[in-house]
């Protein structure tokens, strides 16, 4: 009777395991394929584009701003 149980229960922990391994690989699959072909994947750099788009952003600002208040209307602000 313990060999039964033993085996149900390695049974029910290899078939989890198998389960859990596909549920994994699936999704990725056509990706494993192309890296096991030799292809290399193209780098992964989320901060260069984001740097480009803070530079943009400013750039914008910096366009859409008022000119520089003048001289007289600094003096008249600070008095």
């Amino acid at each position: 009777m313990m060999i039964v149980v033993s085996v149900l229960v390695f049974t029910g922990a290899l078939v989890a395991a198998l389960t859990t391994i596909a549920m994994m690989i699936a999704p990725q699959w056509r990706r494993i394929l192309h890296l096991a072909t030799g292809h290399v994947e193209p780098a992964f750099a989320p901060l260069a584009t984001l740097v480009v788009a803070e530079r943009r952003i400013a750039v914008r600002r910096w366009a859409a701003g008022s000119p520089a208040p003048s001289l007289l209307a600094r003096r008249r602000a600070a008095a």
